[in-house]
């Protein structure tokens, strides 16, 4: 097998004009979406109270331990900003706000990979992102994706750019301290994204110990860095002090949601595994064509790997498959319960097949990664994100429309491995697109 990230980096052809076009598309039919479709859809009942709460009460700690829902605070308060600035429909301008911060993430994304080391990268995050079966929705409705979304992508540009810097200037501490104040806000936005500030501790903590320094840039950097990381945490810390714990007193005692759902930290087996599938569902689409370089002779080892657990995955297929458009298309093709169960177990061994040929791919390059911070911090996060999972309480479903988040990460390992994409790569990237405009304009035409 090549060495694609060698290779790739930094890369001869550039994807920003696919990245603007897809980004224009999204805006558009979200816009189109928010200014014809006036009713609540899919979580927009859910949702609205919370950013009602604080459009009209303000944010204060009152507001915050009467919150209803399980996400974090931050996604609802600057939902709540937009409602309280245009001052008019509530639902409408509360759509605007998440709207808002997928422009602000375009452009921010735009802006950042032009001064980045890494431009191509960061273009393969946003289109990864942009085309994911659930991105038009998030865009348009009322849901924490895009907030978090925005700081979380933003603030992950800015510090792999500072922690691949070594001489330690104002403008890059300041590019530091920003991007972890922006992952910090992240996670209160959506309390999965704390993987994100483990990534950035554990890619410091690399970059220090692999770097050639001058003794005193040295500490003047880990000194940046340990202030950077501080400020990442003060934001979570806070939230924590204020609920009593990472989720709101409301979810964690099930009053949210009249005891049908309770959240918390909690031992969690089944889901790690869950998470792990859908990872591997959504790398597939990205990252197939390594299959077919991969060498004969490791062939059929990874197939006696992948091939039992697509079965084992097959007889457990009601408590793995979650809510989302796998399981209506699964729904779709098969009528009968052991087709849908056979249908699934092959996706998954598929799914895992090309996993672990991804896995050794990344392993026969990784002395790349330590030269190339965002390919590593990519992998720290999707890693962490699913140890993570280990430490879930609580009843809430892992709805497929989570792993929104990793997209970027998905997409900066996946272009850095495989920096050209050829024909059939693109067309599967169209029809994740459609796919992505369908489920929202979907409710367009249902009650």
């Amino acid at each position: 097998m090549s060495d694609p990230i060698a290779e790739g980096l930094p890369q001869r052809r550039t994807y920003s004009p696919l990245a603007l076009l897809l980004l224009a598309l999204n805006l558009i039919s979200a816009g189109l979406f928010i200014a014809t479709v006036r009713r609540p859809v899919y979580d927009d009942g859910f949702n609205i109270f919370d950013v009602h709460n604080y459009a009209a009460n303000g944010f204060s700690t009152a507001t915050l331990l009467s919150q209803r829902n399980a996400p974090g605070p931050t996604s609802f308060v600057w939902m709540a900003a937009a409602v309280h600035l245009i001052g008019g429909n509530e639902l409408r301008d509360a759509r605007i706000g998440a709207l808002f911060s997928w422009l602000l993430l375009g452009m921010g994304v735009f802006l950042g990979a032009r001064l980045s080391a890494y431009p191509e990268l960061w273009y393969g995050a946003i289109i990864t992102l942009l085309v994911f079966p659930h991105a038009v929705e998030t865009a348009a409705e009322i849901l924490t994706e895009g907030p978090a979304l925005f700081f979380a992508v933003i603030g992950a540009l800015a510090w792999t750019e500072f922690t691949g810097r070594i001489n330690l200037r104002t403008a890059t501490l300041i590019t530091g301290m920003l991007g972890c104040l922006f992952m910090g806000l992240a996670v209160t936005c959506r309390q999965y994204n704390i993987a994100l500030l483990l990534a950035a501790a554990l890619l410091a903590s690399m970059q220090f110990r692999t770097k050639m320094w001058d003794r005193d840039e040295k500490w003047r950097w880990l000194a940046g860095s340990l202030l950077s990381l501080t400020l990442s945490a003060l934001p979570v810390l806070l939230l924590v002090l204020v609920w009593k714990g990472i989720a709101s007193p409301g979810i964690e005692s099930g009053a949210s949601y009249n005891m049908m759902y309770k959240a918390g930290v909690g031992l969690n087996i089944t889901r790690p595994i869950i998470v792990t599938l859908y990872v591997a569902f959504y790398l597939f689409p990205f990252t197939f064509p390594l299959m077919l370089r991969c060498k004969s002779a490791h062939r059929l080892r990874m197939l006696g790997f992948a091939v039992p657990v697509g079965v084992a995955a097959g007889f457990g297929t009601d408590s793995l498959i979650q809510p989302g458009p796998l399981n209506t298309a699964l729904n779709f093709a098969a009528g009968a319960f052991h087709v849908r169960a056979v249908l699934f177990g092959a996706l998954v061994a598929l799914a895992i097949y090309n996993l672990v040929i991804l896995g050794v791919a990344l392993w026969e390059h990784r002395s790349s990664l330590i030269s190339a911070p965002p390919i590593a911090f990519a992998l720290f996060v999707i890693l962490f994100f699913i140890i993570e999972q280990f430490g879930v309480g609580g009843n809430i479903p892992f709805y497929d429309r989570y792993v929104i988040q990793l997209a970027p990460f998905i997409g900066i390992v996946s272009f850095a491995l495989l920096p050209s994409f050829d024909k059939v790569q693109f067309s599967l990237l169209a029809a994740m697109s459609v796919i992505s405009h369908a489920m929202l304009w979907r409710y367009a035409f249902t009650p």
